[in-house]
């Protein structure tokens, strides 16, 4: 692969891989991995260099809940470590359903997962006010018994029950940069930063340290494109076309709009902070920071928004 193509971004949501509540298994992900994986592979046949990113939530919800279950027996998974098994386990995912789509390319490039370590400052105010709720309900009980002994946060949710809360701080550096930047040179193809990366800190001593954090990875993602001077951050969601006034009489789909008039829609209260919001945060961030043309759509019509056919196009 030509090292000097147009190099796209791709995030993938990790609620992306869960098709619904009724398909949560390991190969019930792997199926929807697959089917994302045909349109990124559509993405590499048409010659652009490609680097993927992907979600982690449910599947460290799953991790942690396991651990809970289990802590009466084994001992329980620190959120770090939480994050790097699913980078591992979801990347394994991506790079055999990747290279399985395309065995039969006359040349194909060899897909490799870069466990990713994302730095941030260890003095980021949400370490002080940790609002990222995490892992499953729990009883009021057993939500102070962790408090008191593992030094949790916890909050009550809404009457459903108590949970553990973490910071979500603002990442500041992708730590392994210099590989990604060399894998992708050298023609393969990429997959990095998994759930925003695995938060560290730096210790006095300049040593890192795992963070019982959150990194949000659409943020993350923005980061990664800017420091490679990505030509495309592509923000993979559930829909086709971001929209203003959602689910409302007057809603309207967006084909292409500005750097300014993004920010101005983001003001005025259009995108939701548990949904649109934070993947627009970052297509501003990535377009401030440098980069050139962000792509908002749903997987199966990644090709066809790279012709020109569909999709939210963001530029300066």
């Amino acid at each position: 692969m030509n090292k000097h193509a147009k190099l796209a971004l791709v995030a993938v949501g990790g609620n992306s891989l869960i098709l619904d509540e009724k398909h949560k298994a390991v190969e019930d992900q792997y199926a929807a991995v697959v089917e994302t994986s045909k349109h990124i592979a559509g993405l590499i046949k048409q010659g652009y260099r490609v680097i993927v990113t992907h979600g982690n939530g449910p599947q460290v919800g799953f991790i942690l809940r396991r651990s809970e279950l289990a802590r009466h027996e084994l001992h329980e998974v620190p959120l770090d470590s939480c994050g790097a098994d699913t980078q591992g386990a979801i990347g394994y995912q991506l790079q055999m359903a990747l290279d399985n789509e395309m065995r039969d390319w006359p040349e194909r490039p060899t897909v490799v997962t870069v466990i990713t370590q994302t730095l941030v400052d260890r003095d980021d105010p949400s370490f002080k006010n940790p609002t990222k709720p995490i892992g499953s309900f729990m009883t009021e009980q057993l939500a102070l018994e962790h408090k008191e002994k593992d030094g949790w946060e916890v909050v009550e949710d809404a009457g459903r029950g108590w949970r553990r809360v973490v910071a979500s701080p603002v990442p500041k550096k992708i730590v392994e940069l210099e590989a990604i930047r060399k894998l992708l040179d050298s023609g393969m193809v990429v997959i990095a930063a998994g759930g925003g990366g695995i938060p560290v800190i730096e210790k006095e001593d300049g040593a890192l340290a795992g963070a019982a954090a959150v990194i949000d990875k659409d943020l993350a993602s923005s980061l990664l494109a800017r420091e490679l001077g990505a030509d495309y951050l592509v923000i993979s969601t559930a829909v086709e076309k971001v929209s203003i006034n959602f689910k409302r009489p007057n809603q309207k789909e967006l084909d292409r709009i500005t750097l300014a008039e993004a920010k101005q829609y983001m003001e005025e209260g259009h995108f939701a902070a548990g949904s649109m919001k934070p993947k627009i945060q970052a297509v501003i961030q990535y377009l401030e920071g440098g980069g050139k043309e962000a792509l908002v759509t749903d997987p199966p019509h990644i090709v066809e928004a790279f012709a020109g056919k569909t999709g939210t196009w963001i530029a300066k």
